[in-house]
């Protein structure tokens, strides 16, 4: 094998040995091409689209900051791309992935406010999954000499998405209520801690019955997730609530109209019922458009309820929003600093873990934010299923015993 000097981890020689002569071949042929490691999803489909493979190293162009990648955040709606179940996905094969943490090592021209050395987390339109990652400046933000990697990488999709649905489209305030589903996740976790920065305000939450324990201290009131909360809600509050978050769509559309209290505001930023085995189902997503309760907006003004929608990414990526989320970043900075909030990490994984990371959040296994550590080495049985792949990009045929591999779990914190 070529060697790359330092160009090359230990991690990646490691997974260049354990694919053979035909990465060896490909490396050798790169010549002076600087490479990096990266997790590519192939096509859409299950968790064997994807592998972790080298790539051409990105340099910064105009405007832009690269970035030697520490961790990444991992979300609900990663598992979603993988599966094709958005609106107008990308060509494949492409590297997943929104948002990171690591250390500027470059800055292309027109650049200000940055430093070769600078800690740094940022959103990335795609391509966040890989060791270097070059995104534009007006998306980087300085990390807190106190915020570890891990938790940089889990603090701008999640808070930032849940400030501005609580403060900015749905105006919280002393007194008031919110309800959120997946109280346990990365999103409910930072609904629960801005909301406890407001006095007096009241938290109803659904979760699997497993994360209750933990997450009871930053919810008021909790409820399994495969009940119907609705009436149980009702029999704390009989007016209902004034806030309601919901990541689920589906029938919870209906339900949420009909818990908010007059000027309610109920807000989707999410579909995850659509998402039900391990590749796109066309049945679960006919169900969950069908489920959806018409609103009939005379229904709306007559009842004095406010229906809204929040999407981070298209705000940032397509509707230019990227002033009112630096706005809404140095709002939540300070918080931080005054040790209010906090991200909550649930796990760290290596880029080769990613398939059973993905399963872990399928699985709404994870209380907090599953993070890819790029640094961090990974489970040696685990390694083979996303980087011993065929020819195709497909996972090898997985032998007898080898279930037994998913049951091993990395680093949680």
């Amino acid at each position: 094998m070529a060697k790359e000097g330092t160009e090359v981890t230990e991690e990646t020689e490691h997974m260049i040995e354990k694919n053979g002569a035909k990465e060896s071949d490909s490396v050798a042929s790169a010549g002076d091409t600087k490479e990096m490691r990266a997790v590519v999803l192939t096509g859409f489909g299950g968790l064997n689209k994807l592998r972790v493979s080298k790539k051409p190293m990105p340099e910064p162009q105009e405007g832009e900051v690269k970035i030697r990648v520490k961790s990444c955040g991992l979300n609900f709606l990663d598992l979603m791309v993988r599966q094709g179940n958005i609106d107008n996905p990308p060509k494949t094969p492409l590297v997943p992935g929104f948002e990171c943490s690591g250390i500027v090592e470059a800055l292309g021209d027109n650049t200000k406010g940055f430093e070769i050395g600078d800690r740094v987390m940022a959103f990335v339109n795609y391509n966040a999954w890989a060791e270097v990652v070059c995104t534009p400046l007006d998306f980087v933000h300085k990390i807190p000499d106190d915020m570890t990697f891990p938790e940089a990488a889990a603090f701008l999709m999640n808070f930032v998405a849940a400030y501005m649905m609580l403060f900015e489209v749905a105006n919280l305030r002393e007194g008031m209520s919110v309800l959120v589903h997946s109280a346990g996740g990365g999103v409910g976790q930072a609904v629960a801690q801005l909301c406890s920065t407001v006095p007096h305000v009241t938290v109803f939450g659904t979760a699997s019955p497993f994360k209750h324990e933990a997450i009871k201290d930053s919810v008021t009131h909790l409820f399994d997730r495969n009940i119907d909360y609705v009436p149980e809600v009702k029999k704390i509050s009989p007016d209902g609530v004034d806030i309601f978050l919901d990541c689920l769509c589906g029938e919870n559309t209906g339900k949420g109209l009909s818990l908010l209290k007059p000027l309610g505001t109920y807000i989707l930023y999410g579909s995850s019922n659509v998402v039900t085995g391990e590749t796109k189902s066309f049945f679960s997503f006919a169900k969950s458009w069908w489920q959806v309760e018409k609103v009939n907006p005379i229904k709306l003004y007559e009842e004095n309820k406010v229906m809204a929608g929040f999407s981070l990414l298209n705000l940032l990526f397509k509707q230019g929003g990227c002033n009112q989320v630096k706005t809404v970043v140095q709002k939540l900075l300070s918080l931080y600093s005054q040790k209010k909030i906090r991200p909550v990490v649930d796990s760290l994984w290596a880029l080769e873990e990613v398939k059973e990371a993905m399963q872990r959040i399928h699985d709404r296994g994870n209380i907090g934010k599953l993070i890819l550590d790029v640094e961090k080495s990974p489970t040696p049985l685990m390694a083979n299923d996303s980087t011993e792949t065929s020819e195709a990009g497909e996972e090898e045929e997985e032998h007898e015993g080898d279930n037994d591999n998913k049951e091993r779990m990395p680093f949680i914190q």
